[in-house]
């Protein structure tokens, strides 16, 4: 039997590549290039689900997945929080000596500005962590190292010069798992996540009439962001949601509905299980 699929951009040894080992072990992995590859793949058959990040607690929201989702046809099935940890690797031979430059994707570098700054290190920009592993252990140079997951120093037989790194040690990334189809979580079964994305009316106030029923009917809305449609500034906006609840409970299915007439369109993007470890990361 052939074992399902699961896409990620990076390389192997990224942090996406532990999530889908940690919580999809008998799924054989994809590694992707690009995020716009990731969606590809699955929305082409080549892959049935795809671990994607969408936020992270230091750095923020990652920006092209935003862009990505509402349009992909694709849906969200499961989230899970996996705590980043960064080794500073270098090729044998090498030590905090013999380093002068560091790789690694502009995130990691943004999240370990503290060892940079201590050593003195010029920062090289590549296009994952993983990626970055690779490229000096490539170079075989002891005045390269790279930011990465500890599990990059065993694939791509690198030293480990430094362990946990990151600034700040509550730096957490969250993930979403897609599908091609809807995997709708059942009401009642636990703590669920509802996301979805609306556009409100272009009129005052139109915002603040569409939330009200949320703030009314008691529902948590844990996220909230603004994109421009169609590159235009004075266009209607669109937003992205998420609130603590399942539509078919009573108070959210309330708040949807009072949502439904001050927006011109409202796209579910999945109802899911909560993470268990989304309550310690608030």
């Amino acid at each position: 039997m052939t074992s399902r699929r699961i896409a990620y951009q990076g390389e192997p040894g990224a942090n996406s590549d532990m999530v889908c080992q940690q919580h999809y072990p008998d799924c054989q992995t994809v590694p992707c290039a690009s995020f716009e590859d990731v969606f590809a793949a699955v929305s082409g058959g080549e892959a049935d689900l795809a671990m994607i990040p969408i936020d992270n607690s230091i750095a923020g929201r990652v920006a092209d997945i935003h862009h990505f989702l509402p349009t992909s046809g694709l849906h969200i099935v499961a989230e899970h929080f996996l705590r980043i940890q960064f080794s500073l690797l270098g090729v044998p031979g090498a030590t905090l000596d013999t380093i002068r430059t560091v790789h690694s994707h502009v995130h990691a570098l943004g999240q370990c500005r503290k060892i940079i700054r201590e050593y003195g290190l010029t920062t090289v920009i590549s296009g994952d962590t993983a990626g970055a592993a690779r490229e000096i252990s490539e170079a075989g140079d002891v005045t390269q190292a790279a930011i990465s997951p500890p599990l990059a120093a065993k694939i791509y037989g690198l030293d480990v010069l430094a362990s946990d790194i990151e600034d700040e040690e509550h730096n957490t990334t969250r993930f979403v798992v897609l599908s091609r189809e809807p995997r709708r979580a059942e009401a009642g079964r636990g703590p669920v996540v509802t996301s979805f994305v609306f556009n409100v009316r272009n009129l005052p106030a139109a915002l603040y009439k569409a939330l009200g029923g949320f703030a009314t009917n008691g529902v948590n809305m844990t996220k909230l962001e603004s994109y421009m449609v169609d590159g235009t500034f004075t266009g209607a906006t669109q937003f992205l949601a998420e609130v603590d609840g399942h539509p078919d409970d009573v108070p959210v299915a309330r708040a949807l509905e009072e949502l439904a007439f001050f927006t011109t369109d409202v796209t579910m993007l999945g109802v899911y299980p909560a993470d268990p470890s989304r309550a310690s990361t608030r």
